[in-house]
């Protein structure tokens, strides 16, 4: 941004682009205004850990009644983990083996990928016999996705990410410091997980706003684009009115 000419800017992301907005507010907090992402997730500290276990068996001391499902019931969380990150895992620690494979076999990328539009809108789609794949997406939206995996052959490069990224120690070492510059966080009923509000503070310090978003799941910005721009932007004029204020109190002063 900067050697586009911006000196000040916001960032935003979903997924993986939740990590590179939040590690670009840790790298450049000078330069980033405000950081937005839809899939909230922060660190967690031992006394965090410690209020979670305490809440499974007593829920309402430690979230609100309305954050329950975000944490609990702990089986449920466990169980669904155990049963949908067997991608994750070998992404990160064996990436070709599946990626290459994928690079020869366009029925096997459209299945890999397909997959994911149906259980990551909606966990409740996986009972469905066609997944519900058309119930937010066309399929010539969903076809053009995988297309571009498949005419770029970038299945691998896309699943390296994941190894990359967890066996960087530079990574790890950023991930440690909190995000200090004004925050959005935005909570999609169906996204893959969420943490409450009020176990996001070891990571982000300075959280503006905190929305609770009735609809949508984890590809918020291709599914639900309005509710996504509505929010970046309720959060942008708060940030910005911040600014304003904080700037004629100086003046003042």
């Amino acid at each position: 941004m900067e050697a586009l000419g911006h000196e000040t800017f916001y960032v935003q992301g979903g997924d993986w682009g939740s990590l590179i907005a939040t590690i670009t507010a840790r790298m450049k907090p000078s330069a980033v205004r405000g950081v937005h992402i839809n899939m909230v997730s922060a660190r967690q500290t031992v006394w965090e850990v410690f209020k979670m276990v305490v809440g499974a068996a007593f829920p309402s001391l430690v979230v609100k009644e309305a954050d329950q499902w975000k944490l609990y019931p702990i089986g449920d969380r466990i169980t669904w983990v155990l049963k949908e990150t067997g991608y994750f895992h070998i992404q990160a620690t064996k990436p070709d083996t599946v990626g290459f494979g994928l690079n020869d076999s366009p029925v096997g990328l459209a299945a890999y990928i397909l997959e994911k539009f149906s259980t990551w809108t909606n966990y409740e789609y996986i009972n469905l016999p066609d997944g519900g794949l058309t119930k937010h997406f066309t399929m010539d939206e969903l076809l053009t996705n995988v297309m571009i995996y498949w005419w770029t052959s970038s299945a691998p490069s896309s699943m390296r990410f994941y190894k990359e990224y967890f066996s960087s120690d530079e990574v790890s070492a950023w991930m440690q410091i909190p995000v200090k510059v004004p925050a959005g966080l935005a909570c999609f009923r169906h996204e893959l997980g969420c943490t409450p509000e009020n176990f996001v503070g070891p990571e982000f310090h300075n959280v503006v706003q905190y929305s609770d978003i009735p609809k949508g799941g984890h590809f918020a910005a291709f599914e639900e684009p309005a509710l996504l721009a509505d929010d970046i932007r309720k959060f942008v004029r708060k940030v910005e009115a911040s600014y304003e204020e904080a700037r004629i109190e100086n003046t003042e002063n």
